[in-house]
């Protein structure tokens, strides 16, 4: 009953652990574009998403750091500690996983590619001409604008990296419980 309780428990913070990892990810994200805003543009002052007016791109720029501090501390520290505090080892071949748990996994992959490059390319879009964040993204639909689909590549990071940090470990724990028995058969 107690491994059952510990394998729960194991689970939840490993989700806490893959949040955390994301926030810090997507906080790094924002970060980097309202630095360009603020290095090459006289716009650090202008709203980091039209959405929120109060809320400027300086301002988004410190706190977003200070989240993405946060978020890869615990990230790193909940991992180095269910790792006992050693240096990653190569995992064993991983276990046969459910066909649909491995295609989750390849989304969230690919989502994390491609959404951080529509923000790396909306945040350079920022850049070289600001006015376009309150424009439509295509003139085939009303909405939504530009700015609004970085925020939501912006969301869809936080979710990509959090869901494939958790399946990657989660995957690494069924190939080790897998191997062990294995590996006692042979020593017997």
């Amino acid at each position: 009953m107690s491994s059952v309780q510990t394998g729960s428990r194991d689970r939840r913070t490993l989700a806490v652990e893959s949040v955390a990892f994301g926030f810090g990810y997507t906080a790094i994200l924002i970060w980097a574009g309202t630095a360009l805003v603020a290095s090459f543009t006289p716009f650090e002052a202008t709203p980091y998403w039209p959405a929120i007016p109060g809320l400027r791109n300086d301002t988004t720029g410190v706190l977003s750091f200070a989240v993405a501090i946060v978020g890869l501390v615990v990230g790193k520290y909940l991992q180095l500690r269910r790792r006992g505090g050693a240096p990653a080892q190569p995992a064993p071949v991983p276990a046969a996983r459910p066909a649909a748990v491995v295609l989750l996994q390849a989304v969230a992959e690919t989502a994390v590619i491609l959404a951080t490059g529509v923000v790396a390319y909306l945040s350079v879009n920022a850049v070289t001409h600001p006015i376009t964040l309150r424009l439509q993204l295509t003139h085939l639909w009303p909405w939504p604008s530009e700015g609004t689909v970085r925020v939501m590549a912006l969301g869809v990071c936080l979710v990509a990296v959090s869901i494939s940090r958790y399946l990657r470990t989660t995957a690494s724990w069924s190939s080790q419980a897998v191997t062990a028995p294995e590996k006692a058969d042979i020593a017997a």
